[in-house]
Parts: structure tokens; sequence; C-alpha cells
């Protein structure tokens, strides 16, 4: 397995084919035939007498061998790639280039609508969505599978960078016709209505329950779901109240018979934060986008 019997070339394909977990994406972000992809993959296995990658449904899954070569090899590709870079600017106006982000459902909603406006001018540029567990975040953003991640503050390594992106206080939402929507909403009105709670889990508090236990009082929730929207939908039909981020709370109000009212108490922040591998941070185009990010937050 003698370096000098091995072309370099290959290590591109290699990564390209583990970050974008297909031959076809991978021929694509190479600007190569699949066919093309698939005999530097051949050549690869002959190499390394491992399949590297195995087909399951539609992605390309790595195999042990492959995950073990891709640690040892990212530090030094990274160098050989921080040097090339430091020699070619990225023009969004003419380069492909396509961005992976790490969003929840309803930042997908905040953060897309003002991020592709902001890319009309660059239609080289392609946009891949998708909803990665918390658990994974890391990983991805370390293999080089996921560009950027936007996200709440989480606990990271010091080998992930982040910077607050925007800071979401928290409002409440009724159907426009409410009988408390009339005025100042008191701390007795907020305790006798009946609340919705959007979470992922089946049991707990959430973010404003704690602020309300501090206070010494405990709000009643008839409804605990999974999504803003459908909540959104369940305030507009019944006398529940739902509390949720001011801006996405604003986006769902256009467009339905809602009202946003203050809560009676100061209810803590969303600080939504921006997330990437240091790795990665010198990259020309991965700094434009990042500074496009910062500047539709």
């Amino acid at each position: 397995m003698a370096l000098n019997r091995l072309d370099l070339n290959l290590l591109h394909v290699f990564d390209t084919i583990y970050r974008e977990g297909s031959l076809t994406r991978a021929a694509r972000a190479l600007h190569l035939t699949q066919p093309a992809v698939s005999h530097s993959l051949s050549r690869l296995r002959d190499h390394f007498d491992d399949p590297l990658f195995t087909r399951q449904g539609n992605q390309m899954v790595p195999t042990p061998l492959a995950r073990r070569f891709l640690e040892s090899m990212r530090p030094g590709l990274n160098q050989i790639q921080g040097a090339v870079n430091q020699f070619h600017a990225f023009d969004p106006a003419s380069q492909r280039k396509t961005y992976s982000l790490g969003l929840r459902d309803i930042l997908e909603s905040t953060f897309l609508p003002q991020l592709m406006k902001r890319l009309v001018p660059y239609p080289e540029l392609e946009i891949v969505s998708q909803r990665i567990p918390r658990r994974d975040m890391e990983t991805q953003l370390a293999a080089g599978k996921l560009d950027f991640a936007v996200d709440v503050l989480l606990p990271v390594s010091n080998q992930t960078s982040h910077q607050l992106l925007r800071r979401d206080r928290l409002v409440l939402v009724a159907r426009s016709d409410h009988p408390l929507t009339g005025g100042k909403l008191t701390m007795e009105e907020y305790l006798k209505a009946k609340h919705v709670l959007v979470s992922s889990r089946t049991e707990g508090p959430g973010i404003e329950d704690f602020e309300l236990s501090r206070l010494g009082v405990q709000r009643d929730i008839r409804l605990r779901c999974q999504h803003y929207f459908a909540a959104c939908r369940v305030a507009e039909e019944t006398d529940l109240l739902l509390t949720m981020p001011e801006t996405y709370a604003r986006i769902i109000a256009e467009r339905a018979s809602l009202t946003l009212m203050d809560p009676p108490t100061e209810l803590p922040s969303i600080d939504v934060h921006l997330y990437w591998h240091k790795a990665y941070e010198k990259e020309p185009a991965l700094i434009w986008f990042r500074e496009q990010l910062h500047l539709i937050s």
C-alpha cells in the first residue's frame, strides 16, 4: 500500500464520495461523469482491498476502514486545501458550489426565504437543507458532510466554532377574536388559560416553564405537540394559548387569523447560533457564505 502507487487525485474523489454519500452527487460536485467516479472508486477498492463504500438504498455508506482512513487523512487534506485556497479567491457569481446546512423545521421557515432571496444573483450556488440529530451535528461537520448548522446554543467541543446569529424573544399567540386579546395580559389570566407546548419530548417542561417555576407558578398545558405550525393551527381554532419564538410567529400570523401578545412576565430569549468545524473555517467559499448568513440574521 505504498504511497507512490496511489494516485493522490483519488483521495479527493474518496473525500467527495464520503461527503456526498452518493456517486451521482459526487460526480456533480467534481464536475466528472459518474462512470469516471465509479472507475476511481474501483481503483481505490483495489488499492485498499476493501469495498470502502456499500450501497444502502440511495446512500453510499462508508465501511469501518473508510472511516478510519478519512480520520487519518483529513488533517493532511485540509492543510493542502488551505494552502491552495490562499491563492484562489471565491467568486460566487461564476463558481459552482453546493452548501449543506443543518436546519430544524422552524429555522428552515425563518432562514431559507431570506437566504434564497439574497442568493438570487448567484445561480451557480445550490443549497441543501437537512435535519441532523443534534448528537450527530459535530460528526457531520467534522466529516465535511455538513458545512454549517444553525441551532440553539449547544455544548460542543473546541473543534467546533459557533457565533450568535439571532436572539429571538418568546411571545404568545392566540386566535384573533380570543377573549384575552383586548388588552395587556395579566398573570392571573395567563394561568387560568389552557396552553399548547411544542416539544420533541413526550414529557418535561418547556423553556418558558422553567421561568414560571422560578416564580412559583405553573400553567395548564392541554396539548403537547411536535411542530409550531400544527400548534398555530390549534391556537387559531381554539382558546388555547401558544408560546413561541417571535420571528416564526410573525411569519405564521401574516397568513392566519392569529394575534401576538406579550407574556405577563419576561421569558428567556431563544439564542440561535451558527456552527462550523474549525478545519474548514479558512476556506474562501465558506467564509463568504458565513457572511451571508450573518447578513440575513
